[in-house]
């Protein structure tokens, strides 16, 4: 064989062989992308007080990873602001995997439209993955004789702003839960914002006020005693702890797009390399897996909700879209205190 085709030959098997490395590394997971640990002490921040369900959360995550990563995992809890402080820390933080952010709908969906002073944007954060979501629950006091949404519509129709209700608070997801309602429905009643759920759900108990929107505890308890009717829940599927009470899509056609719930997630700065953010998704997963974890998410009234970084991404993104609409409609505007 001449030289120079002999030479060509032996070129020619050397594209194609690289060219199947090529396609084979193409196809093939990304080597190693989970083996990342931390390499000092793991800061967790809940945007809010101990005791809820964003510091439950935060909670179990860290003694996930801290079982997981053989390294300390602190849970350091920063409210203040509708959880805006806490999460301004964690966007101001090194993008190296030591600061986990526990994210919630209000500094994480709600805060960009409802704030004027925000001192973060949605693009300096990493969606990790959410970790579960918890329905709202709508109930009414026993006196009014409503027992189902289709009776509270027929009621408002009736008797235009006769009625009341109440939530945790103005820009909070139980709040806009009930302006949601009352936007796709086009019925009136007046909001009456308290200083927590609480606070709030006393006075539906007294009977103050009428309609309660509220997260799925502190009121199924009532629900479930009798003491307030429930009406529905706010998510696209029945509470497994309340499989009686119908979702809200399922009460009159305008609310066949409703959807409202409380989630629980995982963020980090923007920019952290990609195997510290594969590392922490895979053990979120991990986590959501395990039979303990998923006994007490249920005792929680929630569903666990694990996602891929992207889909998550893009959940936060739909959910930011629509509180803004909401908002916008509402004409709310605040400022971080």
């Amino acid at each position: 064989m001449p030289k120079k085709l002999r030479t060509r030959l032996l070129s020619r098997r050397r594209v194609l062989a690289g060219a199947a490395g090529l396609t084979a590394a193409a196809i093939l997971p990304r080597p190693s992308l989970a083996d990342w640990k931390p390499t000092e002490n793991v800061r967790i921040i809940v945007p809010a007080a101990a005791g809820g369900s964003t510091d439950v959360m935060g909670r179990l995550l860290a003694a996930h990873l801290q079982s997981a990563w053989g390294q300390t995992a602190v849970v350091e809890n920063r409210s203040g602001g509708g959880g805006t402080i806490g999460t301004a820390e964690v966007v101001r933080s090194k993008a190296d995997g030591h600061t986990i952010l526990i994210g919630n709908p209000g500094p994480n969906a709600i805060a960009y439209s409802i704030f004027k002073n925000l001192t973060y944007k949605p693009d300096q954060l990493q969606p990790v993955s959410n970790m579960i979501r918890i329905p709202n629950i709508v109930s009414a006091h026993p006196k009014t004789g409503i027992k189902s949404v289709a009776e509270l519509i027929a009621y408002l129709k009736a008797n235009p702003d006769k009625l009341s209700y109440a939530s945790s608070g103005v820009g909070q997801s139980p709040h806009l839960t009930g302006a949601w309602f009352l936007q796709l429905t086009g019925l009136k009643m007046t909001h009456i914002p308290f200083r927590g759920a609480g606070p709030a759900l006393q006075a539906a108990l007294a009977g103050d006020i009428q309609v309660l929107f509220d997260n799925l505890y502190p009121s199924l308890p009532q629900v479930q005693n009798g003491t307030l009717n429930g009406l529905c829940v706010t998510t696209t599927e029945r509470s497994e702890l309340a499989p009686n009470l119908p979702t809200m899509r399922e009460c009159a056609p305008e609310l066949a797009n409703f959807d409202v719930s409380s989630w629980f997630s995982v963020f980090l700065p923007k920019g952290v390399p990609a195997p510290v953010l594969d590392a922490l998704n895979l053990q979120v997963k991990a986590m959501l897996e395990r039979d303990d974890i998923r006994k007490q998410i249920t005792a929680m009234g929630a569903r666990a909700d694990y996602g891929t970084p992207q889909q998550f991404a893009d959940f936060v993104d739909a959910e930011t879209k629509k509180f803004a609409g909401i908002i916008q409609k509402e004409g709310l505007q605040m400022d971080v205190q």
